[in-house]
Parts: structure tokens; sequence; C-alpha cells
């Protein structure tokens, strides 16, 4: 199969790609619209399938309630387990609690803690919104999702695409295998640096990560933190 030439001017879109590309356009101005004046607001990772009694649900559910309580909104993928804690701590608190949901064929239905909820059909779209608004990245335990957006976002800010922001693993157990895979292999073989290990804080610590997050010059502005 032959690349297209996509300056032949005798190549035309069909019309399944022209479909295609004006959803995604219509996906990312939809978001765009919804979420450009949400304020400050920091984006929570984790799994999906994280039952209630998990220590993550717990963890996820006080931060999202501690941040609301500080008037910071939470941003998740908008699905149930970590993502369902942290936006439920959110919306009891009073605070604002987006979610992106994906539209998965099995998984998943929007959690019931909403207060901006907003469909994707496509990955890369709602990632793309779940990163550009948010002033700080929380990442509990997870699956291939979690830790695609971790390190989507590390490449990002690797690479200067993205303003260096907090980006805060919850779960020593959990991540330091994954930590000391970069270290062991990616670090010694010289495929990324050892500051960029600079980029992430690994804690168990809610107040860490509270407090790693007000490091933020841009977050404690935002919400005239004076601590």
């Amino acid at each position: 199969m032959s690349p297209i030439d996509f300056v032949d001017p005798q190549y035309h879109f069909s019309d399944d790609e022209r479909q295609r590309l004006d959803r995604i356009e219509a996906e990312l101005e939809h978001g765009i619209r919804e979420l450009q004046s949400i304020g400050p607001a920091v984006t929570v990772f984790g799994s999906a399938r994280s039952s209630v009694q998990s220590w993550e649900y717990v963890s996820a559910y006080a931060l999202g309630k501690t941040l609301a309580e500080r008037g910071i909104g939470v941003i998740t993928g908008g699905g149930p387990g970590v993502m369902e804690a942290a936006n439920r701590g959110a919306l009891e608190a009073g605070g604002l609690s987006v979610g992106l949901n994906i539209t998965l064929p099995k998984e998943q239905q929007p959690n019931p803690y909403l207060s901006m909820g907003l469909e994707f059909r496509y990955f890369f779209t709602r990632k793309f919104l779940l990163i550009r608004y948010a002033l700080g990245f929380v990442a509990f335990p997870g699956g291939f999702g979690t830790t695609d957006e971790l390190f989507e976002l590390l490449t990002l800010m690797q690479t200067g695409k993205l303003d260096k922001r907090p980006i805060i693993l919850v779960g020593t157990e959990f991540f330091d295998p994954l930590l000391q895979f970069v270290r062991d292999q990616m670090v010694r073989q010289h495929y990324v640096g050892p500051l960029d290990l600079d980029l992430i804080t690994l804690t168990d610590d809610l107040d860490e990560v509270i407090t790693r997050l007000f490091c933020c010059p841009r977050l404690s502005k935002a919400v005239g933190d004076n601590s």
C-alpha cells in the first residue's frame, strides 16, 4: 500500500475520513468551550475498577474533598472507581466536579457525582482536555489508561510542550517498581535523563500531595493561598 499523498490535487478525503475529522473537531471545540473558564483545577487519574472499599478510593475521595474546600476544581475521566471517588469528594464539599467520560462498549458509564460532564468518542481528544486545563496532576494506581496518561504528561513536560506542573503519584507500593524500571533501564541506558525523574513526586501522604500541588505558583496564586 502506497502512502497517501495529501498534496496531490487529485486526492480527496473519503466520506468516512471527513466525518471522522468533523467529529474530532466538534469534540475539541465543545470541550474547549466548556472548560476554558472553569478556574483552577487539578486532574486526578486512576483505575475505573477500584472498589469503594479500596484504599485508593478512600484516598481519592479525601483528596477531592480537600481540593474543593480550598477552591480547586477536580477533573477526572468521569468514570467509576478512583475517578468517582475524587468527583464525589469534590461535589460533596461543594466544589467543581468535572468528568470527561469516554464512550466504550463495555465500560464506562459516567459516575453520578459530576457538576459538569462531557462525553468523548476519542481517547486522544479527551486526554488533551484532561491535561490542558489542569494546574497539577495526581495519579492513583490504575491500568493501561492511567499509565498512558502518566507517560503522556511526562513526555510533554520533558520535551517542553507543556510547562512544568506537579505530577504526584499516590501509592508507593504500586508505583515504585515502575519507577525502578525507569531508573534501571531507561536512565541507565540513557533513554531518559536522571533529572527527568524530578518531574515526579511519589508519596502515600495526602498532606504531601496538597503541599506539592501548592508548590505550583500558578495554582497557589489562582486561589490566593498564603500558606
